[in-house]
């Protein structure tokens, strides 16, 4: 698959996960970019492998290839013991109605995201704020969401 249309499509996974569950499925940073919001973590595991070598990425993910990336072993399964049927069935829905888009499609649609501006070259950080009050949470509601994630991160934590 091109890299572009994955990255694209794991944003719009990630931010439907923020908006319907109120809580991110990753702990990416979302950030605005010439072809439209990415997540940035993971577009450094894609255009600089090295960096990531023996990671999870790596061990699953080939490295890019003419602007592709594919699974290293495409027969093998690729475990997903750390979704719960909610966020699989997600990521089976943004498939289902964004799948048959090209990567030029994708561009063109996450450019009418209220989140993304354009970066002129550069990048623009995201804040997760900023997609939730756009889709009509309070800020109340997006600051007490902040507050069960920064609980979760420290149980986290403390277990890790």
């Amino acid at each position: 698959m091109s890299y572009m249309k994955l990255i694209k499509l794991l944003y719009l996974t990630e931010r439907e996960a923020l908006v319907r569950f109120g809580a991110p499925l990753t702990s990416d940073a979302y950030v605005s970019m010439p072809y439209g919001p990415v997540l940035s973590a993971t577009l450094n595991r894609i255009n600089e492998p090295e960096m990531y070598e023996n990671g999870y990425w790596d061990r699953y993910i080939g490295p890019k290839r003419n602007y592709e990336v594919a699974l290293k072993d495409p027969e093998a399964a690729v475990p997903n013991d750390q979704l719960s049927p909610a966020e699989e069935s997600l990521i089976d829905e943004i498939f289902r109605r964004y799948g048959h888009m090209d990567k030029w499609e994708l561009v063109k649609f996450t450019h009418t995201l209220p989140e993304w501006t354009d970066p002129e070259g550069s990048s623009l950080p995201i804040s997760p704020d900023e997609i939730l009050l756009s889709e009509g949470y309070s800020k109340e509601d997006v600051a007490e969401m902040k507050a069960e994630w920064d609980h979760a991160a420290y149980a986290a934590s403390l277990f890790a």
